[in-house]
C-alpha cells in the first residue's frame, strides 16, 4: 500500500482528503505544517507528498525544496487555491511533479496521486535491482549470477591484488576490456593511470610509435617528441587489447618490456625504465597461435602468468534476463520523451533466452537500446526488436538435440522435458513462475519434474 502525506494547515482538509485516498486503497498521513511534515518524512517511509502552496511560516515551495535535498525523485504535487503561472513555473522548476488548483475534482486529483505514485514505485524498483545486482551479482560494471561468472568474479578478486601480467581470452563482446579495468580499480594501482590500446586499430609503425613513443624527427611527421602508452601508464597499468594481432617484430620488443621493464623510443637511444602491469586480451586462443607459428612461445608464457577465460553469453544464460534488465534500466534513465520504460514482454524474454547471441554482451546492449529508444509505451514488445535479429533468432535456436529415430512418445517428452527445463532456467528455479510460463498449475509442474527425474537445485 502506497503511502500519502497530505500537508495543509487547514487540519479539516487534510482529513478530508485523507478520508478520499484511503478509499482508493492509499494509506493517508496527515501534517498541519511543513515543519510538522519534515518531522514525519523523518520516521515514515512515504510515497508522496501533497502539499498546499501557502501555509504561515514556511510554505509550500519551502517544503518542497527540502523534500528534494532528502529524496530529488520523491514526487511532490503542489496544491494552492492562489494559482499564478509564476508559482507553478517556480514549483515545476524545483522539481513538483505537479501543481493543481483548488477547488478541483477528486477524481482529478486520485488520477495525478495514481501516476505520481507508480512513477516512484518504478524509481524504487530500479534501485533496488540496481543495489541488488552490485551487492549479488556485480563486480564493478560486469554483470552476472551464473556458476561461469562467479568464477570470474572470484579469479579478479585474487589476481588483482598480485602484480603479474594476466591474460584475458573470450570471444568479441564478452567484456574483456571491463574486467581488465576491474582488475586495475581492484588494485593497489588504482589511483595511478589506467592506460588502454587495441593493437588491432593501428599499423604495425604507428602502433610502435604509440606504444613507444618517438622523438623529434625520429620519421617523417615526427615533428616534436612524443611519450608511448609505456610512459604514459608509469606506475599504473598498460592494457594490450587484441594482443593476437601483434606483429612479430613488436612482439619480440613486447617481450624485452615485460622482461627489462626497459624500452627506447622509436628513433631514441636512452633506455627508459617503467613501473608497469601489463593486462593482455585476445578473442584468438593463443595456445593455438603458438602451435601455428603466429605467436612466440616465450612471449605466450610472459603474458600467461594469470589466465582469465571469458564465456560466451550462450554459455551463460541464466544471465541474459539480469543483462537485459540492467541495459533496459541504464537506457531507460536516458530516455527524454514516452513513458518510462520499465519491463519486457515474456515473448521478448523467451526469444532472448533462445537466441545464440553471435555478438554476446555487446549485442544484447545494442538491442536493448534500439528497443528502448523505439518502444512507444512502458514495455518492449517483440515488435520493438530490429527485423533481422527476429529473423536470426529464429535461425539461431539452439538445437534441442531429438535423439534421431525416435518414436512420436519419445519426441514429444523429449520437447516436454526441454520445454519444463529452459521455463526452470528462465525462472530462476521460481516454479510457480515457471508454470505460468508454461500454461500449466504448479502442482502439475511438480508432478513433471518427479516424472522426468529433474535436478533443479536450490529455489531461487
Amino acid at each position: 500500500m502506497e503511502t500519502v502525506l497530505i500537508v495543509d494547515d487547514e487540519k479539516n482538509y487534510t482529513l478530508i482528503l485523507g478520508a478520499v485516498l484511503e478509499e482508493e486503497g492509499f494509506e493517508a498521513l496527515t501534517a498541519n505544517s511543513c515543519r510538522e511534515a519534515l518531522d514525519v518524512l523523518e520516521h515514515a517511509d512515504v510515497d508522496l507528498v501533497l502539499t498546499d502552496m501557502k501555509m504561515p511560516g514556511m510554505d509550500g515551495i519551502d517544503l518542497l525544496e527540502s523534500v528534494k535535498e532528502k529524496d530529488p525523485e520523491l514526487p511532490v504535487i503542489m496544491m494552492t487555491a492562489y494559482g499564478t503561472v509564476e508559482k507553478a513555473v517556480e514549483a515545476m522548476q524545483k522539481g513538483a511533479y505537479n501543481y493543481i488548483l483548488k477547488p478541483f475534482e477528486n477524481e482529478s486529483l486520485v488520477v495525478y496521486v495514481r501516476k505520481a505514485v507508480e512513477m516512484y514505485r518504478m524509481v524504487k524498483e530500479n534501485r533496488h535491482l540496481r543495489d541488488t545486482m552490485k551487492s549479488r551479482y556485480g563486480f564493478g560494471n560486469i554483470i552476472g549470477k551464473s556458476k561461469a561468472m562467479r568464477n570470474v568474479f572470484d579469479i579478479i578478486r585474487k589476481v588483482a591484488p598480485a602484480m603479474a601480467t594476466v591474460l584475458i581470452e573470450g570471444e568479441n563482446g564478452t567484456g574483456k576490456e571491463l574486467v581488465a579495468k576491474s582488475i586495475h580499480f581492484n588494485s593497489l594501482r588504482r589511483d595511478k593511470p589506467f592506460i588502454a590500446v587495441n593493437c588491432s586499430a593501428l599499423s604495425e609503425s604507428l602502433l610502435e610509435s604509440e606504444l613507444f613513443g618517438h622523438e623529434k624527427g625520429a620519421f617523417t611527421g615526427a615533428i616534436a617528441m612524443k611519450k608511448g602508452r609505456f610512459e604514459r601508464a608509469d606506475g599504473g597499468t598498460l592494457f594490450l587489447d587484441e594482443i593476437g594481432e601483434l606483429s612479430q617484430p613488436l612482439q619480440v620488443k613486447l617481450l624485452r618490456v615485460l622482461q627489462e621493464r626497459v624500452f627506447e623510443r622509436v628513433g631514441g637511444t636512452r633506455p627508459i625504465s617503467v613501473d608497469i602491469r601489463v593486462l593482455t586480451a585476445t578473442n584468438k586462443q593463443l595456445k593455438k597461435e603458438v602451435e601455428a607459428g603466429r605467436f612466440r612461445e616465450d612471449l605466450f608464457y610472459r603474458l600467461n602468468v594469470l589466465h582469465i577465460p571469458l564465456p560466451a553469453l550462450r554459455e551463460r544464460p541464466e544471465d541474459i534476463r539480469l543483462l537485459a534488465r540492467h541495459f533496459m534500466e541504464k537506457y531507460a534513465a536516458e530516455r527524454q520523451s514516452g513513458d518510462p520504460v520499465s519491463g519486457m514482454d515474456q515473448e521478448v524474454e523467451r526469444l532472448f533466452f533462445e537466441y545464440s547471441w553471435p555478438g554476446n554482451v555487446r549485442e544484447l546492449e545494442n538491442v536493448i537500446e534500439r528497443a528502448v529508444i523505439l518502444c512507444p509505451g512502458d514495455t518492449i514488445r517483440v515488435s520493438d526488436l530490429p527485423k533481422n535479429f527476429k529473423s536470426n533468432a529464429y535461425n539461431a535456436l539452439r538445437p534441442d538435440g531429438i535423439p534421431s529415430g525416435a518414436k512420436l512418445s519419445e519426441t514429444l517428452a523429449h520437447i516436454e522435458k526441454t520445454m519444463i527445463i529452459r521455463a526452470l532456467k528462465m525462472s530462476g528455479n521460481v516454479q510457480a513462475h515457471a508454470a505460468r510460463m508454461l500454461g500449466i498449475g504448479k502442482s502439475g509442474l511438480n508432478q513433471k519434474i518427479k516424472k522426468y527425474k529433474l535436478d533443479i537445485g536450490q529455489k531461487k
